[in-house]
């Protein structure tokens, strides 16, 4: 599987800023907080390091019902079959894609990882980027494929990136 680095989280922060221009600095602010829907997620991945399998993970996100901006809160952690665990905090943005019921999302997470039996990713501190289309329910449930990527972004002396493949169901929660 492809290595992607930084390009999730460089593509988040480009069409994030562009919407925020477009769509909320004139309105209600840049930044401005807001309440927006919140959602409970729950997937399962498919590692790779390395182009080789590296065993599956589960994962739990919350987005939080807050956003700034475009920008919207989030939580989550994962563990993986070989005792690998990450836990962070980041943002994510969505786009409709037209009328229909199909959506993309960007999400950029700052963690801390726990290599277990799995694979030194070279320190603590791992961020994980990424992309999903859902396609969202008239309940506003929303199934999701997507990939992520997981590396240090260079802070460590290595920063060999984790890639992973991901199946996700999300269902909105009261806030």
């Amino acid at each position: 599987m492809p290595s992607v680095n930084g390009l999730f989280a460089a593509l988040m922060f480009t069409l994030g800023t562009y919407d925020m221009g477009e769509n909320y600095c004139p309105t209600v602010g840049c930044l401005a907080p807001q309440k927006v829907e919140a959602y409970d997620s729950y997937s399962i991945h498919q590692n790779w390091f390395n182009d080789a399998d590296n065993g599956q993970e589960i994962f739990f996100r919350r987005k939080t019902g807050h956003a700034n901006g475009p920008f919207e809160n989030m939580w989550g952690l994962s563990i993986s079959t070989n005792n690998e665990f990450w836990v962070g905090f980041g943002h994510g943005i969505d786009f409709q894609i037209g009328q229909s019921p199909l959506n993309v999302q960007l999400h950029a997470m700052t963690g801390l990882y726990r290599s277990g039996d799995g694979v030194n990713l070279g320190g603590p501190i791992e961020f994980r980027s990424g992309i999903e289309v859902q396609y969202i329910t008239d309940k506003d449930w929303r199934l999701g494929l997507g990939w992520d990527h997981r590396s240090n972004l260079e802070i460590y002396d290595i920063n060999p990136g984790l890639e992973t493949a991901f199946i996700r169901l999300s269902v909105p929660i009261a806030n």
